[in-house]
C-alpha cells in the first residue's frame, strides 16, 4: 500500500533549522566574555529569518577547534552542513543568504558558486540525508 503523503510538505517546503553552538569559543577569546555562538544565536534570533527557517541554540557541537559552529539542516531528503569559524559580527548576512538558498532546494545542494563565501570556505562537514524507513531494502 502506498504511503499517503498529501499532508507532508514538499522537500523544498520542509522546515530548515539553523542549530548554533552556544558554548564554543575560539582560542584567544576572553573566557569571561560572551561566547561567540551565544552572540550569533542572539543576532539570528533578532533578524527576519528567511521563510521556512528557524534557529535554535544547543550546548556543544564538539567543533571546539572550529568555534563558533553551526549546523544547517532541513527535512529527510536534504544534506546537512556543519560550518565553523563563524563570526557573529561579520557573517550574519551571509548565513541568512545561505540559509535562504538552502531552503529553496529539495536536496540541500546549493551549487558551489551560488553559496555565500563563508559557506564555501568554512564548511566542516556535509552529511547525507538519512534514508526514510520506507526506503530501506525489503528483508524478505
Amino acid at each position: 500500500m502506498a504511503k499517503d503523503t498529501s499532508d507532508c510538505p514538499s522537500p523544498a517546503q520542509a522546515p530548515v533549522l539553523l542549530t548554533v553552538c552556544t558554548t564554543c569559543r575560539r582560542d584567544g577569546v576572553d573566557p569571561e566574555a560572551p561566547r561567540p555562538g551565544a552572540l550569533l544565536l542572539q543576532a539570528l534570533s533578532g533578524t527576519d529569518l528567511p521563510q521556512g527557517v528557524s534557529v535554535r541554540g544547543v550546548e556543544c557541537l564538539s567543533a571546539c577547534k572550529r568555534g563558533c559552529a553551526m549546523i544547517l539542516s532541513g527535512g529527510a531528503t536534504r544534506w546537512s552542513y556543519i560550518y565553523g569559524d563563524l563570526d557573529p559580527d561579520q557573517h550574519l548576512a551571509e548565513i541568512l543568504e545561505g540559509a535562504a538558498a538552502y531552503a529553496a532546494t529539495e536536496d540541500g545542494l546549493v551549487p558551489w558558486r551560488e553559496r555565500p563565501q563563508v559557506f564555501r570556505k568554512q564548511s566542516i562537514a556535509r552529511i547525507p540525508p538519512a534514508p526514510l524507513p520506507d526506503d530501506s531494502p525489503s528483508q524478505e
